[in-house]
C-alpha cells in the first residue's frame, strides 16, 4: 500500500485512526501492529513471514544479549559474540534478497528455478529500512545505550510501524522507546500531523509525479535522440524528482507518526542550499548518513587514527552506502563518486571553497549533484555515457542533428510550473515564512499566518485529490531500496 494511494487516504488511515483512538490504552500497540503488519502485507503478502522472522529472531537477540550482559561472569566476548551472530544474521538476511541474483547473474550461478535459486529472489520492499533498525537494535543493547524490550508487541511495532516501514525514516529504538511505552495524542499533534502529511503528499503528487514522466522519458533514449539542452533538463528533473519524493514520503511518514504519538527524526534540511557536499550529506538522508557514521565509520576508528586512516574509512562507508541502495554497479560507482569528492574536500577542497563567494560555492554543489543523480538513475553504462556526452557537448554530430528530440517535446506547462515551484521550495522559505510567523507581535497577524497556513493545506490537499484521481499512479522512488 502507498501513501499517495486512494485506498491508503480513504480507507485504510481513517478507519485505523478511528479504531486507534477508540481502543483503550493497552491495545493501542497491539492494534497498530496488526495495521502494520496488515499496511506490509498489503502489497507484500508473500514477504509478511520474512519480516515476522525478523521481528522475532531480533527480539530473541535482544534477550540473549541482555541476560548476557546481566550475568556478572560473563565477559565481553560473549557478549561481542552474541552481537557478531545478530549482526550475520541480519547482514545475512539483506545479502540473500538483495545481492544474491545480481552476484548470480554475474557469475552465471543459477536459472535452476526452484526457492532456493538466487535468480528467483524477488526483493522485498523496505527491506534496507526495517533490517537497519533491526541492526541499530541489537548493537545499541549490546553497548548498554538502551535497555532490552521484553514486550514482543512494542518490539515488533518499532520494527514494522507503517509510516516509515517502507522507506524510513530509519528509526532508531532509542527514539522512540519512551513513546513505545505510554504516549499521549492532542489535537495539535492531530492538526501537526496532518499538516505536515499534507505538505508531503503536495511535494510527491505535485512535484515530483510531474517530473518523473519527462525524467523517465529522457533517461530512456539513445545518444542520437539526446542534445546538451534535453539531456541537462532530464538531470534536472530527475534532481528534483527524487528530492520531493523521498523528502515527501518522509514528511508523510513524520506526519503519520505524530497523529499517532510517536515523533521521528527529520530526514531532510534542504539539502539542495548547501555550499559543499560535506555539508550537503548533513542535510540529505540524515537518519541514514548518521547510521553509517554512528555503526560503521566511528567504529571504524572515525578520524581518530590519523589522516590517511579517515580517508580510507571516509571511502569505505560510502561505497557501502551506494551499495545499500542497490545491486547495482552504477550504484557503487555513485557511492564512490560522493566519497571521492566528499575525500578531495578533506584533503584541502573544502578550504578552497571556503574562499569564493556563496552563489559559487552553491553552483559547485549542484553541479556535482546533479551529475550525482545522472550516475543514480542510469539503467545501464551505455545510457550513462550516452546522457553524461550529451550534458557536456562531445556527444557524435549525428545526435546534435534532425534526430535529437526537440526540448519542447518534454517542456509543457505543467513541468515546467512544477520546475519553477521545485526550485524554489528546494530552499528554505518554508522555514523562512514559519519564522515570520513566530515573530509576528500581535495575535492578529499570528491568526493571519494561521489561517493562510490552513487555506493552502487544504488547497494542497484537493489539488492532489484531483490528481490522484485523474493521473498514472507513480510508486515512491525509494521503494526499491
Amino acid at each position: 500500500m502507498v501513501f499517495s494511494q486512494p485506498t491508503f487516504l480513504f480507507v485504510f488511515l481513517p478507519l485505523v485512526l478511528g479504531a486507534y483512538f477508540l481502543c483503550p490504552g493497552r491495545a493501542k500497540n497491539l492494534l497498530l501492529l496488526f495495521a502494520s503488519l496488515a499496511f506490509y502485507a498489503w502489497g507484500e503478502v508473500r514477504h509478511v513471514a520474512l519480516i515476522g522472522a525478523s521481528i522475532t529472531a531480533n527480539y530473541g537477540f535482544g534477550l540473549w544479549i541482555g541476560a548476557l550482559k546481566a550475568r556478572a561472569a560473563t565477559g565481553r566476548s560473549a557478549v561481542g559474540l552474541a552481537v557478531a551472530l545478530a549482526v550475520t544474521f541480519n547482514l545475512g538476511l539483506l545479502f540473500w534478497f538483495k545481492y544474491a541474483g545480481w552476484l548470480a547473474e554475474l557469475t552465471g550461478i543459477g536459472g535452476g528455478g526452484g526457492p532456493f535459486d538466487p535468480l528467483e529472489v524477488a526483493l522485498p520492499i523496505g527491506i534496507s529500512f526495517f533490517t537497519f533498525q533491526a541492526l541499530s537494535y541489537v548493537i545499541d543493547v549490546g553497548r548498554g545505550h538502551v535497555g532490552v524490550q521484553r514486550s514482543p508487541v512494542r518490539f515488533g511495532l518499532y520494527v514494522s510501524l507503517f509510516p516509515q516501514l517502507i522507506a524510513g525514516p530509519i528509526v532508531r529504538y532509542s527514539e522512540i522507546e519512551s513513546r513505545l511505552e505510554d504516549r499521549r495524542v492532542g489535537l495539535c499533534d492531530l492538526a501537526d500531523g496532518a499538516r505536515r502529511f499534507v505538505l508531503g503528499l503536495a511535494k510527491k503528487v505535485l512535484i515530483a509525479d510531474s517530473l518523473a514522466g519527462p525524467a523517465d522519458q529522457i533517461f530512456g533514449l539513445g545518444a542520437v535522440e539526446l542534445s546538451p539542452a534535453v539531456a541537462w533538463f532530464g538531470a534536472l528533473c530527475y534532481t528534483l524528482q527524487i528530492y520531493f519524493d523521498f523528502s515527501g514520503y518522509s514528511d508523510m511518514a513524520i506526519g503519520l507518526g505524530r497523529m499517532f504519538g510517536f515523533r521521528f527524526p527529520e530526514n531532510f534540511r534542504y539539502p539542495y542550499a548547501s555550499q559543499s557536499l560535506t555539508e550537503f550529506w548533513r542535510r540529505w538522508h540524515i537518519t541514514l548518513s548518521s547510521w553509517f557514521r554512528d555503526y560503521l565509520y566511528v567504529p571504524l576508528g572515525g578520524n581518530r587514527r590519523g589522516r590517511a586512516r579517515t580517508l580510507v574509512n571516509l571511502g569505505l562507508v560510502f561505497l557501502l552506502c551506494g551499495a545499500w541502495h542497490g545491486a547495482a554497479l552504477t550504484y557503487v560507482a555513485w557511492g564512490l563518486y560522493h566519497g571521492g569528492i566528499l575525500i578531495l574536500e578533506r584533503l584541502g577542497g573544502g578550504g578552497l571553497l571556503q574562499r569564493l563567494p556563496r552563489p559559487l560555492r552553491h553552483l559547485w554543489l549542484m553541479v556535482v549533484v546533479v551529475f550525482g543523480w545522472v550516475l543514480f538513475r542510469a539503467t545501464s553504462w551505455q545510457g550513462l555515457q550516452d546522457m553524461l556526452a550529451a550534458m557536456w557537448g562531445i556527444q557524435g554530430a549525428e545526435a546534435a542533428g534532425s534526430w535529437a528530440a526537440p526540448l519542447t517535446m518534454y517542456l509543457d506547462a505543467k513541468t515546467g510550473l512544477a520546475m519553477a515551484i521545485g526550485a524554489v521550495l528546494a530552499t528554505p522559505v518554508y522555514p523562512w515564512v514559519l519564522g515570520l510567523r513566530a515573530r509576528a507581535t500581535s495575535s492578529i497577524a499570528a491568526r493571519g499566518f494561521d489561517f493562510v497556513e490552513l487555506c493552502a493545506a487544504a488547497a494542497f490537499g484537493l489539488l492532489c485529490a484531483m490528481s490522484i484521481a485523474t493521473d498514472t499512479f507513480r510508486p515512491f522512488l525509494y521503494f526499491q531500496f
